[in-house]
Parts: C-alpha cells; structure tokens; sequence
C-alpha cells in the first residue's frame, strides 16, 4: 500500500501549516524556559501574559478579516453567529487551563520531559475523535498511534540499567552526569537546575500534567468539531474572533479569582512584561493560536498528534546541530520507532474534511459559504465522474 500524501495533505499549503505548526511548537518550551528565574519561577504575571496573547490574536485576527471586509462587516457577522460565539466558550475555557498550566508544568518540568509527557493525548484524542465525529479508526490507524506513543515513552527509558554503570549509554544517565559536573564546578546553576528530568513521579505535577493533557485533547477535538460541522459556514477569522473573546473572558475571571485583575495591569507588572524574552512568548503563542485553527479546519487533531510527537524528536536533532548535544540511544530508538509509526500512518490516514474544502491559497478561508457549498458540490460530482 502507497503513502497517501494526498490526503494527509490535500494541497501544498497545507503542508506548509504542518510544518508551521511544528516549528512554533518547538519555539514554545524554549522561550518559556528561557523567561524563568535562576530559582525557575517567573518575574511577571503569567495569566496576565496569556491574556494579553488572547488580545493580540483578537487583533491580529480582527486585522485579517478587514483585509477583505469591515469592521461593521465583523459586527454584524458577529451578532449573527452569536449561537457559535456561546458554543466556543468550552474550548475557550479548556485552552485557557491549558495555557496556564504550560507556565506551571515547565516551571516544574524540563522543555523535554514536559513535550514527552504531553504525548499522553495521542491515544486520547484517538478515543475522542471518535466519540465525537463518529469516524472509527481503522487497526492500522491505532497501532500507528499506540507505536507512537510508545516511541515517545521510549526517549525517557535508562537502557543503561540493563547494562555496567561503565557502559551507560542512556540520555538520562549522561544528563544526570552533566548535570553533577556542572553543580560541582558552579554554585549558580541553570534553568535546567532543579527540575523534574525523570518524568511521571506521582506528585501534584503529575495532576497538572494530566490535566494540561486533557485539556489539550478535548479542546482540539471539540474546536476541530466547531470548525467543520457547526461553524463550518462561518469565516474562519470571525471563528477566531469568538474564541479570542471567550478567551479573553476566561482569563480575566481567572485573574478576578485570584485578585490580581487590577495589579495585573500596574505600570509595574507590566514593565516586567515588557521584556523580549516575555514579549517573544506572546507573540509565538499567538501565532500558535492562528495557524492551530487553520490546522483543525482543514486538516485533523489526528494528525495534530502526529506533528506533536514530531515536535519532540525534532528538537533533540535541531540541538544536536544547532549546540552539538549528542543523541544518545534513548533518542536513537526512539526517533526509529516514532518514524515507523508515521510511516504506518501515512498507509491509511484518517480523513476528516467534515464541511469544508481543501485550502488552496489564505483567501479560501474568507470564501462565502455559498460558494463553499457550491464547490463542495462540484468536487463531489467530479469525485463520482472519476469512480465511473
């Protein structure tokens, strides 16, 4: 059976999102790590960071749609879809938690461990989609998935424990040596000093990984599920427009609770934002919003796991090069088995174009629903010509 790159990418652009989607991914765990104390705390008010991102994706999307359109134009969509701006308030919600909980994890975790336990959601979302689309997963799809995971897992297994202390070949074991060495020559340390490098430890962190991961899952499935069934007529930056605005609603409550919404604001809380590294968070993240909804509509969560789990083996090749960090044979098999998995996948990937078409050039996604349903209807016609 042939890879059927056609329809795990309908068009070239497509493809570009995928790899979009990856590269700002990867950016993520980085730049947040990179803003923390030497004690790994943060000096400015995370939630207010993440609301702030919410207001910038609202803007930047707001700017996309008057491109073709007018702000009355968006008021009026608005208050015409105002059914769909109700329904986007679960995932709203759901991505607020897990945003937040991003800060805390990698507060807690090291930009490694926090992607690998992350991958926890592959099988999840399996689970999900279906429930939710009604679209099973065929033997090879979840052996695919579950190979996936398993590759995952595989980067955090000591291989060297089944083997001499003098033979240890495993990544843990050589970062917990770097590690020694490091501490025994400088008393200040590193961002890496301090953090959980082994994993899932069944303590409150672990609560708050699962929970970023559920998160995770049931936001993405229930937003791709918006995107092409209820809000499928709708424009896709009027969609982002909703879920900005719940967003928004959702972080501003949260910092009600905590009773920091007007200290948030201060000249001097915001000065600590005011900061490139802290400044470089909010606009990935919110490039991350933008091209994760381009994402859901026109491809899947399926295979936004898929690019998840790529965003982890891609980060340890990257630092091999880019800072010659070796790749011990915990990445090795790991990156063997996980290509397997992708291999598998591509034989029989999950189609899930639900009522959208594919998209071919960003101004598609400001095509009428008109002509949506009128190009559907031509693609569909010249499918069943082709059968003949």
């Amino acid at each position: 059976m042939s890879t059927n790159w056609r329809e795990l990418f309908p068009t070239k652009l497509t493809f570009v999102i995928f790899l979009l989607y990856m590269s700002l991914f990867i950016g993520q765990g980085i730049f947040v790590t990179a803003s923390q104390e030497s004690n790994n705390s943060y000096g400015y008010n995370t939630v207010t960071v993440v609301l702030l991102t919410e207001v910038f994706k609202l803007i930047v999307s707001t700017c996309l749609y008057c491109r073709d359109n007018n702000l009355r134009s968006l008021v009026r969509d608005v208050q015409k879809d105002r059914n769909v701006l109700g329904l986007y308030m679960v995932p709203a919600f759901l991505y607020c938690l897990y945003n937040n909980l991003a800060f805390v994890n990698l507060a807690t975790f090291d930009p490694t461990t926090y992607y690998l336990l992350l991958q926890l959601r592959v099988v999840v979302t399996g689970i999900l989609f279906q429930i939710i689309f009604k679209k099973y997963l065929s033997q090879r799809q979840w052996i695919s998935l579950i190979l996936l995971t398993l590759g995952c897992m595989m980067k955090q297994v000591d291989f060297g424990s089944f083997y001499s202390d003098a033979n240890d070949d495993s990544e843990s074991a050589a970062i917990q040596q770097q590690l020694q060495s490091h501490n025994k020559t400088t008393a200040a340390g590193t961002n890496a000093h301090g953090k959980n490098m082994s994993g899932f430890d069944f303590s409150l962190s672990a609560v708050f990984i699962l929970a970023q991961t559920i998160c995770s899952c049931l936001a993405g499935v229930y937003n791709e599920y918006l995107l092409k069934d209820k809000g499928a007529d709708v424009n896709i930056f009027v969609q982002n427009v909703f879920m900005y605005l719940d967003s928004i609603v959702c972080n501003a409550v949260i910092l009600l609770l905590r009773g920091e919404l007007i200290d948030a604001f201060s000249p001097q809380n915001l000065a600590s934002i005011m900061r490139f590294s802290v400044l470089i968070i909010i606009v990935n993240n919110a490039a991350i919003g933008i091209v994760t909804s381009f994402f859901l509509k026109y491809m899947n969560s399926i295979l936004k796991t898929f690019a998840s789990a790529l965003e982890l083996l891609f980060t340890a090749v990257l630092c091999y090069f880019l800072f010659s960090i070796p790749i011990y044979m915990n990445t090795a098999l790991a990156i063997a088995v996980v290509s397997y998995a992708i291999y598998l996948y591509t034989q029989s990937p999950v189609v899930n174009i639900g009522k959208v078409r594919p998209l071919s050039t960003l101004s598609d996604a400001t095509t009428k629903s008109t002509d949506k349903r009128k190009l559907l209807d031509e693609e569909a016609a010249e499918s069943d010509l082709d059968m003949v």
